[in-house]
């Protein structure tokens, strides 16, 4: 056994992987179970584990990623966003780096006990934070032409995985992940795996759409391969994802920033978007929870009133306490948050969010609590301790391994 943040996971008896599905909403299962998307996956309600579980807030994909990893809430290790404000500099920044992880990860520490690991993510920045202190293989899609053995604990990975690294904006960013994983289990280069894919295709194609029905088709039947190579296979996702466009296709957008500059004066406040990160063209920066720093205003319930009452808005909650009931780090916190309905999201001022991108689909993003429920999948039975477990109280997508390695039969 090993302690990590407070909890003992096992070392993997079989090969053990853990899928982070990028925004994978549940819906995308609702829909494709039935409709035979899913095959492998849907027999994972008959042999397995199939329910749900809650993603931390902001729902995007650093906090979490570093969430499952950690085995623990971004109050123990830091990551609140993409994209925050640094109070001490006034510093706009964003995450590229493993920088601000605050504590140890699960990955880590089973290759530091010797267990053969690999973390293979979409895109560099975020493999960056779950290969920290990692001493075994640990790589993305975005640069795998670039991979080195003292960088990445292995070289050649197109030759490797058969063909050339993909493209960022594409649907194989993380197929590539996936067939790189199933490489490595073929070499039996690594018994533990966690592969975090991207959410392309979940920002541009709603459940049921033909390009999501043919890449989720293409992900479950990768996950077959795992499951037929002997591996315990462990499915969870980041964030949902939820249409933010009006009626008439235009993103469902409130440019908050520019709101209360108009009631309260220029400057009064500057609000950060922590979805953004180098790759926004399918979003825009936008997402459903931002965070408000005080500038020229001094009244903080006045500009939290205001926030309130725009059509689209969810909550308004104040930095300390949305802290303590998100469970996020108090020293990264603004100070206040703003959280949008399911349809809406929340941007700064126009001139800083590039729509381009989104010129031809709906704009579909995530980040707020219509986004926190996700899938939680085991590819084996629950042993009689976890399945109470299961029944007995409310799952966390960062329990995935203390599942996948505790908890199978």
């Amino acid at each position: 056994m090993i302690e990590v943040n407070g909890r003992s996971y096992k070392a993997p008896g079989a090969p053990t992987v853990v899928i982070c599905l990028d925004g994978c909403d549940p819906a995308y299962f609702d829909r494709g179970i039935p409709d035979g998307v899913f095959p492998t996956i849907g027999w994972f309600q008959d042999i397995g584990y199939f329910g749900h579980a809650d993603a931390v807030l902001p729902t995007f994909t650093n906090p979490n990623n570093v969430s499952i990893v950690t085995g623990a809430p971004p109050s123990v290790h830091g990551i609140t966003g993409n994209f925050y404000l640094d109070r001490e500099t006034g510093r706009e920044v964003m995450i590229t780096d493993a920088s601000l992880v605050r504590c140890q990860t699960i990955l880590a520490r089973m290759s530091q006990t010797g267990v053969p690991t690999a973390a293979i993510a979409a895109k560099d920045k975020l493999r960056k934070m779950l290969g920290r202190n990692l001493t075994g293989i640990s790589f993305s899609s975005e640069r795998a032409d670039e991979a080195t053995v003292s960088e990445n604990g292995i070289t050649g990975i197109e030759a490797l995985v058969g063909r050339p690294k993909p493209d960022m904006y594409s649907a194989d960013l993380s197929l590539y992940v996936l067939d790189a994983g199933i490489r490595l289990l073929q070499q039996q280069a690594a018994k533990l795996l966690y592969l975090s894919l991207s959410d392309y295709v979940q920002h541009r194609y709603a459940p049921g759409e033909p390009e999501a029905d043919s890449f989720h088709r293409a992900v479950d039947g990768r996950v077959r391969q795992m499951v037929d190579l002997g591996a315990v296979v462990g499915l969870v996702a980041d964030h949902g994802m939820n249409d933010k466009a009006r009626p008439d296709g235009e993103p469902n957008v409130i440019f908050l920033e520019e709101e209360l500059d108009r009631r309260f004066g220029a400057g009064a406040a500057r609000v950060i978007c922590p979805i953004t990160d180098p790759f926004v063209r399918h979003h825009g920066a936008l997402g459903s929870f931002v965070r408000v720093y005080l500038r020229k205003a001094k009244d903080q319930q006045a500009l939290m009133t205001v926030s309130a009452s725009l059509p689209g808005v969810a909550a308004v909650i104040d930095g300390s306490e949305a802290a303590q009931r998100f469970e996020m780090p108090l020293d990264r916190e603004g100070d206040f948050v703003v959280l949008a309905d399911a349809h809406t999201v929340i941007g700064s001022r126009r001139a800083e969010h590039d729509l381009s991108g989104l010129a031809g689909h709906r704009l579909r993003s995530h980040g707020g609590l219509d986004e926190q429920r996700v899938p939680f999948i085991l590819s084996r039975t629950l042993n009689t301790n976890y399945q109470l477990i299961a029944k007995s109280r409310r799952l966390r997508n960062f329990d995935i391994f203390d599942f996948a390695l505790n908890g199978v039969e």
